[in-house]
């Protein structure tokens, strides 16, 4: 039961009830009402025993102050839940068992699997619309549809598999997205956006990986900073801190995974200069959440500028997100090429 005192009755909180799936495993009923004349009353009825948390959120664009409600079941299982959310199309092969896989020769001795699997993460989404265009095209929806072609691409290819780590347009805090690609056993991790700055004739596709120290420019800095504010504008408590983010890079021995996002995020820069001009010729590095905690080649893809009005039009174009998607799925080919730790040979490669 929560009061909101000063708040009148709104249309907002009477359609609140009309918000509650027959199919929610948490939450049976939202009842409200005008428990005095100064105050608004809001009634959850729990399916339950739950644990409840309440936080409110300062204004940050689009939005308002906010008061947030958080509802996890007892019996909730934060990866068991991630795992169903990965459709039987999303599902990685599973790994050949130990007892199975052969002896290298002395060259090299890695396990084998079927295929490498890329981690693709189409950035923002649900209450969270990114960058908007002059036109009214939003970020959100953009990547998600580059996202799907990329992912269409690596599944026809035999030594790949991909996930989706969102698949429609919903909100997805920046660590369930870690958490969702560690869960899947992710390879590589590819996360895809399309963001705007303030001047329109700023234009040009770029690819950061994660730096260590500080980020390799201002703009570097701006952009890490603002693509860090989702989980605020999607409503996550500020004070929640994944595990997997709150480990220091230290911990995670990162140098080594850095080094290699380098590696994969000059491959994919090489094949997306031939798409679109280049807003760095090198692939810059800022402290990204969503690549923090992540132990695999990890980049972040900004694929053109949603403010400028001419990469606005062609990030609208179908036949320009098949480009921009078929080049990231060679720069990952060309990546794969190179033999990199990550990936897992056969004897004939030898």
């Amino acid at each position: 039961m929560i009061d909101l005192k000063g708040e009148a009755l709104s249309d907002e909180l009477q359609n609140l009830s009309s918000k509650v799936l027959s199919n929610d495993t948490s939450i049976k009923s939202i009842r409200t009402g005008q428990f005095k004349p100064d105050v608004s009353r809001i009634v959850i009825d729990l399916i339950g025993p739950s644990k409840v948390k309440v936080f409110s959120l300062p204004p940050i664009e689009p939005y308002g102050h906010r008061l947030v409600i958080d509802v996890y079941p007892n019996n909730f299982d934060p990866l068991a839940n991630l795992l169903k959310q990965l459709d039987g199309n999303n599902k990685p092969p599973e790994a050949v068992p130990d007892s199975t896989v052969k002896p290298l020769p002395k060259k090299l001795l890695v396990p084998q699997r079927e295929a490498i699997i890329i981690a693709i993460d189409p950035g923002h989404g649900g209450e969270d619309p990114g960058a908007i265009g002059a036109k009214g095209t939003k970020e959100k929806i953009i990547v998600l549809q580059i996202a799907q072609k990329l992912k269409a691409l690596l599944d026809k290819d035999p030594d790949m598999k991909a996930i989706l780590i969102r698949s429609g347009d919903y909100f997805v805090p920046l660590g369930t997205r870690v958490n969702k690609a560690r869960a899947a056993k992710a390879d590589l991790f590819i996360s895809i956006h399309a963001d705007a700055f303030r001047k329109k004739n700023v234009s040009g596709s770029s690819v950061f990986a994660l730096s260590e120290r500080g980020a390799s420019s201002a703009f570097a800095k701006y952009l890490a900073n603002k693509e860090n504010a989702a989980d605020l504008i999607g409503g996550v408590s500020i004070d929640d801190k994944e595990p997997a983010l709150a480990r220091t890079l230290l911990d995670l021995s990162q140098s080594a995974t850095i080094n290699d996002s380098l590696k994969l995020g000059n491959h994919v820069l090489k094949e997306i200069k031939k798409v679109n001009n280049l807003h760095k010729k090198y692939v810059e590095q800022a402290g990204f959440a969503v690549l923090k905690a992540l132990d695999t080649p990890s980049i972040l893809v900004e694929t053109a500028f949603i403010s400028n009005p001419g990469e606005e039009k062609n990030l609208r174009s179908a036949a320009y997100q098949n480009k921009l998607a078929n080049s990231i799925y060679l720069g990952i080919k060309s990546y794969l090429k190179t033999k990199p730790s990550i990936a897992f040979y056969t004897e004939e490669d030898f």
